[in-house]
Order: structure tokens, then C-alpha cells, then sequence
């Protein structure tokens, strides 16, 4: 299957910029990136795309089993990377999506010049001295809502990520963007997104990394970024001054900088 259609691959921006591949985070699609695009476009080429599964992708290239851990995502970011035959890509992946670029860096560091960690968290789950976020219970709750009534939750969940009571507007495209997902696909990512433990994956990044994240995030607390960076060597950390899990919707300016300046001084 051509990857092109499969990942739903759109080419936006600069011909002869440097290549930032944006990739969305779970119940998105590219589209949630059209705010920081025109900020990015006059200097870098953008290579926007949608996991398997979400968005506009080949539906029929999607399994449970083939997408059950985040290792098959970070495999078709480098089958992108390597049919589009991009070099020195800069990725920028938000939320889950930071995570498959750290598997992917990690099975093929040379592919990449640089990594943006936007929201990463690499455990969902409290463990011992690490503070995910989430009990346990709480995830199986949210799970369970998920599989009972995903559209119910999707309009629910929706205002506690986006954490931007005063902007109803980027709530309800949350929500819509969610509830285009196909339940079935949206579970499983769903596990794949809040059962996965990456933690051990960090150190085995040796590409330049930000971490950026944001003040108030109900979803990544400071903690998590905090431990993003200790563990990724020589890696920076920027923390935005805006509320949420989805700064590229609530702060595009502020996060289209801090994207373009880490991609510029590489």
C-alpha cells in the first residue's frame, strides 16, 4: 500500500525548507495543527499526517491487533520518512504521538535531526515515586466510558483537555474531532495510548529533544515534563504559559515559536 494514502500525507510550506513532520495525538487528526501551520510555513516544509485509524487514513489498513502498541505508529512514521525520502527531519509529535517519535528515534536515530515532545508522557499511570496523572481505577473508568458510550464521553472529556473554559468553541472542536473516530479504533488507541510505559524508552534517545509543556494540564502535570527531561540527556525544556493538553489549539503563536526555535538552531 502507497504510505502516502495510507497516513492521509499532505506536503504544506517551504519546498526547500526543512522538514517538520507534525503528528497528532489520539482522537485528533492533522487538521487540529491548521492554527501553528501559517506560522511555520514561511520557513519550514511541513509534512502533515494521520495515524492509521484516525482521520482521513486507509480505514482498511487498520487492525486491533496490527495497532495495539505505539511500536506499529512509530513504524509508519518511518516508512513516511523513508518513502518521502525526507533528511534532517525535525518531528514534533503531541501527547502520545511524542512518544512513538521517541520510539522511532530510538530504532532509527539518523532519520531525525531533532525531537519536539509536545505533552509527552510516557506513563499515564502513577507508580511508586512517578506521578503519571491517573490511578489505575481511573483508567479503567476511562476506558469503560469509552467502550460503553464513546460519544458521550468524547463531549465530556473534551473541555477537561482542552482546559479553556473561556474558549467553548476549541472545546466543541475537540469533541467533534473525537466523536469523527470510529469507536472501535478509538478504544484500542485508547489502551495503546493510556496502558503504554515508555519510561525506559527516554534514554535511549540521542537526537536533540524540547520538551515543551504547558502550565495547567490536567492530562501531562509538571511532574511528567519534569521527568521527560531528566531522562532524555541533553534535551531542553520549555514550559508555555497556557492552560490544557492542546496548546497548539490554545496558544498556536507561543507554540509555533518554541517550535521554530528549537528547529532553527539545529
Amino acid at each position: 500500500m502507497d504510505v502516502r494514502i495510507r497516513n492521509s500525507v499532505r506536503v504544506v510550506g517551504r519546498p526547500d525548507g526543512r522538514p517538520l513532520m507534525l503528528a497528532h495525538g489520539f482522537g485528533c487528526d492533522q487538521n487540529l495543527w491548521r492554527l501553528v501551520v501559517p506560522l511555520l510555513s514561511d520557513r519550514f516544509r511541513i509534512v502533515l499526517f494521520d495515524h492509521v485509524g484516525s482521520g482521513s487514513s486507509d480505514a482498511g489498513a487498520w487492525t486491533a491487533k496490527r495497532y495495539a502498541d505505539l511500536q506499529q505508529y512509530a513504524d509508519d512514521i518511518l516508512e513516511i520518512v523513508d518513502d518521502m525520502r525526507l533528511r534532517e527531519v525535525v518531528y514534533v509529535g503531541h501527547s502520545v504521538a511524542a512518544m512513538m517519535g521517541v520510539l522511532a528515534a530510538a530504532k532509527n536515530p539518523g532519520a531525525f535531526a531533532g525531537l519536539v515532545l509536545l505533552t509527552p508522557s510516557p506513563r499515564y499511570l502513577d507508580d511508586a515515586d512517578y506521578r503519571g496523572g491517573f490511578t489505575r481505577s481511573e483508567i479503567d473508568e476511562l476506558l469503560d466510558s469509552i467502550e460503553s458510550n464513546y460519544l458521550g464521553w468524547s463531549r465530556a472529556m473534551a473541555p477537561v483537555i482542552m482546559g479553556t473554559p473561556e474558549r467553548p468553541d476549541l472545546e466543541g472542536e475537540l469533541a467533534d474531532t473525537f466523536c469523527r473516530t470510529d469507536p472501535q479504533r478509538a478504544l484500542a488507541f485508547a489502551r495503546a495510548t493510556f496502558l503504554s510505559d515508555n519510561r525506559t524508552d527516554l534514554a535511549r534517545v540521542t537526537v536533540p529533544t524540547v520538551v515543551i509543556e504547558c502550565a495547567r494540564d490536567t492530562l501531562a502535570p509538571r511532574e511528567v515534563g519534569a521527568y521527560c527531561h531528566e531522562q532524555i540527556a541533553g534535551s531542553t525544556l520549555v514550559t508555555l504559559d497556557a492552560s490544557g493538553h492542546c496548546p497548539h489549539l490554545s496558544a498556536p503563536e507561543d507554540t509555533a515559536a518554541a517550535i521554530a526555535d528549537f528547529a532553527l538552531r539545529l
